[in-house]
Parts: C-alpha cells; sequence; structure tokens
C-alpha cells in the first residue's frame, strides 16, 4: 500500500500541474490506461501494469470510503486531498467492468475564487442572468452536458449575489461539491433518511429566499424541483441537456406539464465552455450561454421552433467570438 500511496501522490501533483478536471483510469488485461481531461480534452498520462493499477484501486477505495471487496456494484467515494496550502475535494467513482473495475476521479478545487466575468465570455450575458435573480420566486436552471461548469458557475452566481446582497439561502446537494461562505448547505443522504423532499420541507422552516438544488436528475427530483419553485421561492439548479431548447425537452420528458413550465420557468441558461485563444494571455476556457427567457420560452415550450427568431445559438455565439478574435478558426469549427 506504501508504494501504492507514494504512486498516487505523484499522479494527484501531475494532474494538478496540468490543471486537470478528471483522471480516468482505463484497465485492460495487458496494461491500465491513465488519462487527464485538461480543457476538456482527454489526454494520456501514463501506462501501468494490471498488479500496479489493482493495488492504487483499492488504495483509493480505502481512502475514499469504498468497500474494497465490493466489484461487481458501482461505488462513490469521496476524499479530501490537500497540496500546497489548497485543498481540493477528489469525487471518486468505479465502474464495473469484465473481470475489473474502472475509476474516475472528478478534482474539485475548494479554494478558488472565480467571477462571473471569469467564467462567461460575454458581459452582456452575465448582466441578464443577474436580472433574473430579482426575481422573488421561480426557477431558474442552468443546463449543458457533463463538464459544462454548471456547477461551478451556479456557485459563483450564488456567491456574487450575496456579496451584494444579503438572501437567507440554502442548498440541497447530492453531493456537497463545494463549501461555500454564508451558505447553508444540505447534503442529501438517501440511506441517513434526509431526501429531497425531507431536506426541503426543512429549509423551508428556515425562512429561506434563495433554495439551490444541485442537479435535475430524474423525473422525481424533477417533480421536486418544481414543487421547491411552487412554494413562492426562488430556485436555482442544473439540468443535463444540449442546449436552450433542449432543456425544455428533457423537462416535457419528465413528465412536467407545459403550463407548469410555463409559470414556473423563469429562464434556462444553457453552457458551452469553448476554449480562448488570445495572445500574450494563459490559456483558458470560458462559456457562452443561450439564454431562453420570456416569449421565446413560452413558444419553445409550446413547440414553436425560436431557431426562426432573433435567439442567440452557440453558432451564433461561436461566430461572434470568432469575429471578436476569442477563439480561432479551428476551435469555432471544432465546436460546432
Amino acid at each position: 500500500m506504501n508504494t501504492s500511496f507514494t504512486f498516487s501522490g505523484q499522479l494527484l501533483k501531475a494532474a494538478l500541474l496540468r490543471e486537470s478536471t478528471d483522471i480516468h483510469f482505463s484497465p485492460f488485461p495487458s496494461a491500465t490506461n491513465i488519462y487527464f481531461r485538461i480543457l476538456g480534452k482527454r489526454m494520456l498520462y501514463k501506462k501501468i501494469t494490471p498488479q500496479h493499477y489493482h493495488l492504487l484501486l483499492s488504495h483509493y477505495k480505502f481512502i475514499s470510503g469504498m468497500d474494497i471487496g465490493e466489484t461487481r456494484k458501482p461505488q462513490n467515494g469521496a476524499y479530501q486531498y490537500q497540496q500546497n496550502n489548497a485543498s481540493y475535494s477528489l469525487r471518486l467513482s468505479t465502474l464495473p467492468l469484465n473481470n475489473m473495475e474502472s475509476l474516475a476521479i472528478r478534482i474539485l478545487p475548494q479554494d478558488q475564487q472565480y467571477s462571473l466575468q471569469d467564467l462567461f465570455l460575454f458581459p452582456y450575458q452575465v448582466k441578464r442572468i443577474k436580472e433574473w435573480i430579482a426575481n422573488r420566486s421561480g426557477l431558474i436552471l442552468l443546463t449543458g452536458p457533463t463538464g459544462s461548469g454548471k456547477t461551478t458557475a451556479l456557485y459563483t452566481l450564488l456567491e456574487t449575489i450575496l456579496k451584494e446582497k444579503s438572501y437567507q439561502t440554502i442548498t440541497l446537494e447530492d453531493p456537497i461539491e463545494k463549501e461555500l461562505q454564508d451558505i447553508l448547505q444540505v447534503q442529501v443522504n438517501e440511506k441517513a433518511g434526509v431526501t429531497y423532499q425531507t431536506g426541503l420541507k426543512a429549509a423551508l422552516r428556515h425562512d429561506p429566499d434563495i433554495i439551490m438544488i444541485g442537479e435535475i436528475r430524474d423525473k422525481y427530483t424533477a417533480s421536486f424541483v418544481f414543487e421547491a419553485a411552487l412554494t413562492g421561492h426562488l430556485v436555482l439548479s442544473t439540468l443535463h441537456a444540449k442546449n436552450a431548447v433542449g432543456t425544455i425537452q428533457r423537462l416535457l420528458e419528465m413528465g412536467i406539464r407545459k403550463m407548469d413550465i410555463i409559470q414556473t420557468l423563469i429562464a434556462v441558461a444553457s453552457t458551452q465552455l469553448i476554449p480562448l485563444h488570445m495572445p500574450n494571455t494563459v490559456q483558458k476556457r470560458a462559456a457562452i450561454l443561450e439564454l431562453l427567457e420570456g416569449e421565446y420560452l413560452e413558444k419553445a415550450v409550446k413547440g414553436v421552433d425560436v431557431h426562426d427568431f432573433q435567439l442567440e445559438t452557440f453558432e451564433k455565439l461561436r461566430r461572434k467570438a470568432f469575429a471578436y478574435g476569442f477563439i480561432n478558426e479551428e476551435t469555432y469549427h471544432e465546436t460546432k
């Protein structure tokens, strides 16, 4: 286990040095490939022997609270990691394969502070999202694929709002990805009896102004989120969807009634991360947003093709980013 501990430390240091967001272990009979996800791209870091991987996997399962002996079921675990006075939350998950298990590690920096201007490319879109928060009730959704920065954006939005005005803010999360100041965070734990329903009932007794629900994952959670928004509070949440109109389709597929969407949903901000290529700057990514609200949102719910109107789609936004020199031609075509 000592060798595994040493290699684990070296591996995490290498991943952090490259500003990786994820580490993937792909086991095969001859070798296990280790990949880093950097700026959205998966890059091979190293190959190790199956024996070495088995020891490393046992080490990670042990320190993250998983059952080392369980190999037939998917498992999730968490581990707090410190390096150079910086704190990171590691979210680990295993996936059973044929006679082996794969492992994925999500790296969540706990000390990094972002501004909305750091995260989003166009300032006018930041201004519009902040205006949505003036609503005292209803639902605001941040949507996009896995790894598009939805949760980071949601956390940053909450932190920005609380710097400008005092709101009683309560989150229901599974899991809590980052500890926030001045926000009451509730860890949903079905096994311990802390469900979204019991968490919401308890949260409502704390007189919240804003309720944040980590992610809409299924029909049950979708119904719950809309129920929370109907209590007369402002609710923020995230959902996996390809684009803004796709968000509406997903809600309908989850059984949410059209009238409930129209009456409850304030707006949708669908995110897409694009790598910036500006001279003399550190390479980074920023988000462009499809914003769906008001009459466009209602038309989308009713099945009208809002792309025929002046809706700023990802295609139009990428074209604008290219015209302004934020991205190069290769990136423009890559992200189409």
